[in-house]
This record gives structure tokens, sequence and C-alpha cells, in this order.
């Protein structure tokens, strides 16, 4: 069973930056891609990025593109979201998730998840 830990979150006003980590614990670990995510209050849980945990490859929501930095330390397990240029709507709590579907970039196949991380961005 993997385990997933973020940290990081917290309050910063607009224009702000703040970086997520989700670190994975456990059995050994070999997924196909890890994403982030995030869920503001009454809403859906929605596709922020993701990363292919063997390359390089990256992947973005348009929302996010250009102020959002998607990277990851395989030796440590550890993904990490960089966010800059924070805005008020990026409030949410920030979800790091593992998948092992090939549509990993696109939200799919995430079933395992970490608890989550509150951002708040204060104009």
């Amino acid at each position: 069973q993997v385990q997933l830990v973020e940290s990081g979150g917290g309050l910063v006003q607009a224009g702000g930056s703040l970086r997520l980590s989700c670190t994975a614990s456990g059995r050994t670990f070999s997924p196909i891609g890890m994403g982030w995510f995030r869920q503001a209050p009454g809403k859906e849980r929605d596709f922020v990025s993701a990363i292919r945990w063997k390359g390089d490859n990256t992947y973005y929501a348009d929302s996010v593109k250009g102020r959002f930095t998607i990277f990851k330390d395989v030796a440590r397990t550890t993904v990490y979201l960089q966010m800059n240029s924070l805005k008020p709507e990026d409030t949410a709590v920030y979800y790091c998730g593992v998948s092992y579907s090939g549509y990993y970039y696109i939200g799919r196949g995430y079933n395992q998840w970490g608890q989550g991380t509150q951002v708040t961005v204060s104009s």
C-alpha cells in the first residue's frame, strides 16, 4: 500500500508563490504518472498538472500554464508543484495522486491520494 503525504500549503497574497511537496512511501513505487489536483469549496476536484514518473513529460491545465511547474525527485519518491503568480482563484485544497494508467496526463486512473493541503490566496 502506497501512502502519499502532501505539504507546503498555506496562506499567501496574490502574486506570491508556494511550493507543494508530495512524498510517496510504502511498497515498491513505480507508477505511470503522478498528478496534482485541486478542489475548491462546493466544486469538483479538478486536474492541475501531471508528470510521467519515468520520463520528462509534464502536463498542465490551461488555467495554470506558465505559472505552475511540476517536477520530481525519483530518488526521494517526491513530486513537487511550484506555484508562482498565485491568484485568489487558485484557492483550494490541493491533492496529489498516483496513476497506473497511460492516460494519467488527462487525469485518468488516479486511485491513490494524499490527505490534501490547503492553499489560500488572498487578494
